[in-house]
């Protein structure tokens, strides 16, 4: 068998996530019907990151393997025809050695939130963007995600459906800087939990708004209990933007 690294963009607008669902299209089925079409052979994809219904990406991975070697670049190419009129992109497709899996040889994760502080309505960046259009102080809100950098317990801001067997992550970067009219918040972990991301952004919300201290934001994240999680940002606003793994 051969194996194969892509590197993908899409829209996560009309779908329901990565995943594959029973009653709507998702990321992993376009994909998978798209490889189907061009090389005849039925296949199960594999995603760093599986992403939520609406949530975008401009940087995501996944690989799959095929009993025939092909060229990368007719793959990139064959795909990028055979996906459309799906909001997908194959940006780069590689041969790699078959130790190599998406998800699980990842060293780090990074996501992106945009959110458009002003009052005027998201008109090009509908479905791109969580429209807030009370003031956001980001200066206060980059305080405030610099309190939980490190090793802790994410209950606080993880889905009450979350899979995972531990709530202990390490968070290595969560940043907010303001540009123009967009706040934007940057966070990156080897993984996260299921839904930490949105959690985390929609407490942080609250502090740009005023209504919590940085010394609340940090506070909700010692209680590790859902119900102290300060709501959650919608996933238009949420972009997965790349996956680092070791050196070849």
């Amino acid at each position: 068998m051969y194996r194969y690294k892509l590197t993908l963009e899409y829209d996560g607008t009309p779908f329901s996530g990565w995943q594959r669902q029973s009653d709507r299209m998702s990321v992993q089925q376009a994909l998978e019907e798209a490889i189907a079409k061009f090389s005849g052979e039925v296949v199960t994809t594999q995603a760093a990151g599986r992403t939520d219904s609406g949530v975008h990406a401009l940087g995501q991975v996944a690989h799959f393997d095929l009993s025939r070697d092909w060229d990368p670049f007719r793959v990139r190419e064959a795909l990028n025809y055979h996906l459309r009129p799906n909001p997908v992109g194959v940006l780069l497709c590689e041969a790699v050695d078959d130790s190599f899996e998406a998800r699980f040889s990842a060293l780090a994760r990074h996501y992106e939130y945009r959110i458009l502080n002003r009052r005027a309505p998201a008109v090009l960046e509908r479905n791109h963007v969580w429209h807030v259009p009370m003031p956001l102080d980001a200066d206060l809100m980059h305080i405030a995600a610099q309190s939980i950098l490190g090793l802790h317990d994410f209950t606080t801001f993880r889905s009450s459906e979350c899979q995972a067997k531990s709530p202990l992550r390490t968070l290595d970067h969560f940043a907010v800087r303001r540009e123009l009219d967009h706040v934007v918040v940057t966070a990156s972990a080897r993984s996260f939990l299921h839904h930490q991301v949105r959690s985390m952004v929609g407490s942080l919300k609250l502090v740009g708004e005023g209504k919590w201290t940085p010394a609340r934001f940090r506070a909700a994240l010692d209680a590790a209990d859902r119900s102290k999680c300060g709501g959650m940002a919608p996933s238009s606003g949420l972009y997965f933007m790349r996956v680092d793994y070791p050196a070849a």
